[in-house]
C-alpha cells in the first residue's frame, strides 16, 4: 500500500513540476492553472484513493506536495509570511486530505444504508469470538508441528 502512495506522490511532483514549467505562475492566470491543476494533477493522486490506509507520515508527504505546488502558483517565496490554509482559501483549493476524510465518510455512510446481510456491513460490525494465543506467534507451519511433537525438522 506505502508504494503506492510512493508511486503516486511521484507522479503528483513530476506532473506538478511541469504544469509550473510550462505555465508559469507569474505569465499565467491563477484560474487556468488551478483547472489545470484540478484536470491533470489530482487524479493521478487521487486514483485508487478509497483502498487507501493513510496513516501520520504519509498524510505529512501528502500535504507537503500538494502545499509546495499551491506556493508555487501563489507566488509565494518562502519568506513570506502566509500560511498554507490562507493560500488555499486564496486559490479555492480544497485540502487532499479533506478529501480522503470525506470519501471515507462517504463510504461509511454507505456501508450503513445497505442490507444487514450485505458483507461489507457485516465486516464493518465483526467483532472476532475466541482468544488468541499466549506468547509469541507462530512463523511458520513448522513450528505447529514441532510443538505437537510429530516432527523434529523440516520435511521435505
Amino acid at each position: 500500500m506505502e508504494l503506492d502512495i510512493d508511486n503516486k506522490l511521484y507522479n503528483y511532483l513530476h506532473i506538478t513540476g511541469i504544469l509550473n514549467n510550462v505555465f508559469i505562475p507569474q505569465k499565467t492566470l491563477k484560474k487556468t492553472t488551478i483547472k489545470l491543476y484540478n484536470t491533470l494533477a489530482l487524479p493521478v493522486l487521487l486514483c485508487g484513493r478509497k483502498t487507501w490506509t493513510v496513516n501520520e507520515r504519509d498524510a505529512r508527504r501528502i500535504t507537503a506536495a500538494e502545499t509546495k505546488y499551491m506556493r508555487i502558483t501563489a507566488g509565494c517565496t518562502g519568506t513570506d509570511y502566509k500560511t498554507n490554509t490562507r493560500i488555499a482559501n486564496e486559490l479555492k483549493i480544497t485540502p487532499i486530505l479533506v478529501k480522503l476524510l470525506e470519501d471515507k465518510r462517504n463510504w461509511i455512510q454507505h456501508v450503513n444504508r445497505m442490507p444487514r446481510n450485505r458483507l461489507p456491513r457485516v465486516m464493518k460490525h465483526y467483532s472476532p469470538t475466541g482468544r488468541r494465543n499466549h506468547g509469541r506467534f507462530l512463523k511458520r507451519l513448522l513450528e505447529t508441528r514441532d510443538r505437537d511433537g510429530s516432527t523434529s525438522g523440516p520435511t521435505p
